[in-house]
């Protein structure tokens, strides 16, 4: 895995708290994240993707902690489910907002939100630094193939994108499994 200098990820923070849209690497693939809070942040990243705002996002963070904030009603025996993930096996999780924390641009038209705690120390000190969850959605324009290179990444959204976070991948072969976090279901493998 790649280092990357505390620098650059300061300069990708101060991007997502400016209504930025930055690309990172994740487990599998190249990841686009802006402030899930800022909704002027989260519609040009759905436009930079050409993306409908009905599909719903997920929110990605470091740690346990950081779900608390969003979920503080979650049991420890889910919060165990979501430290799973893994850099080869990365889990997404689907859970209820009953308290409303979740803005309804994150949800789409789901009731349920995904969230994954990332084990790509990248996204983790991403998460750190900003202080909470960021939005965690493939790098790439809809319909294309998820960019899985900082030069595929350029290559599709050659304006609108403003920093690319370069280092490896986590080795994972496919985009996180989503399962339900209520019963356990496999709802994309």
């Amino acid at each position: 895995m790649s280092h990357v200098s505390a620098f650059k990820i300061h300069q990708a923070v101060r991007c997502l708290q400016q209504g930025g849209t930055v690309a990172y690497p994740t487990e599998s693939i190249y990841g686009l994240g802006c402030d899930p809070f800022n909704p002027a942040a989260v519609a040009h990243l759905l436009a930079l993707k050409q993306r409908a705002d009905h599909k719903g996002l997920i929110l990605v963070t470091a740690n346990r902690q950081q779900v608390q904030t969003l979920w503080p009603e979650l049991s420890s025996e889910h919060l165990a489910c979501l430290e799973r993930s893994t850099l080869s096996e990365p889990i997404t999780w689907l859970l209820p907002d009953e308290s409303g924390h979740v803005p309804p641009w994150i949800k789409g038209r789901h009731p349920l939100v995904a969230v994954r705690i990332s084990a790509h120390p990248v996204v983790q000190q991403l998460c750190l630094v900003f202080g909470g969850a960021m939005v965690s959605t493939s790098a790439n324009v809809s319909g294309f193939h998820p960019a899985r290179t900082a030069l595929q990444v350029r290559q599709q959204f050659q304006t609108g994108l403003d920093f690319v976070l370069v280092a490896a991948l986590g080795g994972a072969r496919k985009p996180s499994q989503i399962r339900d976090i209520r019963d356990g279901t496999i709802v994309r493998d």
